[in-house]
């Protein structure tokens, strides 16, 4: 049997009792003394709120499409002060990195020149966009807001699992787990001190509005942009607009006014300065991309490239989310910061190279294959819990189109209990912080939001694939 690292018990040697880890021991005091049917209730009562609050995601591929609820666990996963600075500080090298590799990658491609990376990695990118090649960014600033997917496997093994530089999502739900222990635990909050994440849509709001375009005139104005209703994250893109008290709009609702993006309101058309758009490049401007585009602008593009509005994030950052650059992410750090990474990446087999792939065909029953432009866990073999069959359809889909794979080692995966009728019960875990970025300064939310494997044994945290949420501590100091 695997040992997994318990982020709440200390593991014990044979014949002792397990302890608590500090960073949980005001906590675990807590629930000794707790009643556990008054947090059972609690619990039921936290579902019932996010019923009524409408916090659901719709899931892709399903028969009936349904909009279905995450489930919440209200047993929070708590960091101490020291283990958020050493995550803070590894993070914060990271996405100085990336934001650096973007700009040289439309740029002069130093990084190409020197060898430290395949130029067909770049050359034969779908996710490459070149007409933003030689343009400028507001601020010098295409990453504006990154989601980094992290796991622990020890008390000081963090590892970097992927990168969300297009459009990361889930912020929401970090913002109303709080809240909602807040609402149902006060005097937890009142016992043990954490670092508070409430700013954060007045945080985005300043950000966003620090990387306002040369055109801007005084206050900037800053508006969000989401597909509509259908999308699976429209709850997140409605909420995030209402508490950045910015606007919701569709792109019906803008078009081109005297070189400017100007939004539609009962007084004619406003100007906007900076757009948050939760829309994929490909449909962002139908005069540029996809020409069938409903949901985009168009010539938002042209304007862009003029200076006329910021773009948040840069098309094109979706480069940097792609699985196979990933496995190049220590080189691309070091290039750039002069500096070892401080985090770890996880070893990666990119399919696209032979002995590579055979390596992985040779041990699909214990890999984790994942599409190199894949999100959300669709399209990926856990080869552990993976049947004959599904290894045997998938090693079909990689002898096929390998280039659209990678592989990683299946991680022993750190758990956080979760409550159940029978009590506290081991579940694995991940974390996806939110990094805000403006030419400024970098902000990192404390915190972030955590994963959770619903399921026993299970290390799918998405919630696509069944996995739920928990509100995530950061101890104060």
């Amino acid at each position: 049997m695997t040992d997994f690292f318990d982020e709440m018990m200390d593991s014990a040697d044979a014949g002792e009792m397990l302890s608590v880890r500090e960073p949980y021991a005001d906590y675990g005091r807590w629930f000794e003394s707790a009643d556990p049917g008054r947090i059972q209730q609690k619990a039921a009562q936290a579902e019932e709120f996010f019923r009524k609050t409408g916090i659901t995601f719709n899931v892709y591929g399903s028969e009936d499409a349904d909009e279905r609820l995450i489930p919440f666990d209200v047993v929070p996963r708590i960091i101490s002060a020291r283990e958020w600075r050493k995550l803070s500080r590894g993070i914060e090298q990271r996405v100085r990195a990336i934001n650096a590799f973007l700009h040289d990658i439309y740029h002069r491609q130093e990084i190409l020149r020197a060898g430290r990376i395949p130029v067909e990695l770049i050359a034969n990118n779908v996710a490459f966009l070149p007409q933003m090649v030689g343009v400028d960014p507001p601020g010098g600033i295409y990453t504006h807001i990154i989601g980094t997917d992290i796991v622990r496997t020890g008390p000081d093994d963090f590892f970097v699992l992927e990168d969300n530089a297009r459009t990361p999502s889930g912020v929401s739900y970090m913002l109303e787990n709080r809240e909602t222990m807040l609402h149902m635990f006060p005097e937890l909050f009142s016992q043990i001190q954490v670092r508070e994440v409430s700013s954060y849509p007045a945080v985005l709001n300043r950000s966003l509005g620090a990387c306002a375009p040369r055109a801007c005139n005084g206050k900037p104005v800053v508006a969000v942009l989401t597909p509509g209703i259908h999308n699976s994250a429209y709850f997140e893109h409605s909420f995030l607009a209402d508490q950045m008290g910015a606007e919701l709009v569709e792109g019906h609702d803008l078009r081109v006014v005297d070189g400017r993006i100007a939004m539609r309101t009962t007084r004619g058309y406003k100007a906007i300065d900076v757009l948050y758009r939760r829309v994929d490049d490909d449909y962002l401007d139908p005069l540029n991309f996809k020409p069938e585009s409903m949901l985009g602008v168009p010539g938002i593009f042209d304007v862009y490239r003029a200076g006329g509005i910021t773009i948040a994030n840069a098309p094109g950052t979706g480069i940097a989310d792609d699985k196979a650059l990933y496995s190049y992410m220590p080189d691309i750090i070091e290039f750039y910061t002069g500096e070892k990474p401080l985090l770890n990446n996880v070893l990666t087999w990119r399919c696209s190279e032979p002995d590579h792939l055979q390596y992985v065909l040779d041990n699909l029953h214990k890999l984790v294959v994942k599409e190199v432009h894949g999100s959300g866990g669709y399209g990926m073999l856990v080869g552990p819990a993976a049947s004959k069959k599904e290894i045997e359809t998938f090693r079909g889909k990689l002898k096929a189109q390998p280039a659209n794979y990678i592989a990683q080692p299946t991680l022993a995966l750190s758990t956080v209990p979760i409550f159940t009728k029978k009590g506290l019960s081991p579940r694995h875990v991940d974390l996806r912080p939110f990094v805000l970025m403006s030419p400024e300064r970098i902000e990192i939310t404390p915190g972030g939001l955590t994963r959770v494997a619903m399921t026993e044994g299970s290390l799918v945290v998405n919630s696509s694939q069944g996995g739920g949420t928990k509100d995530t501590w950061v101890l104060e100091e």
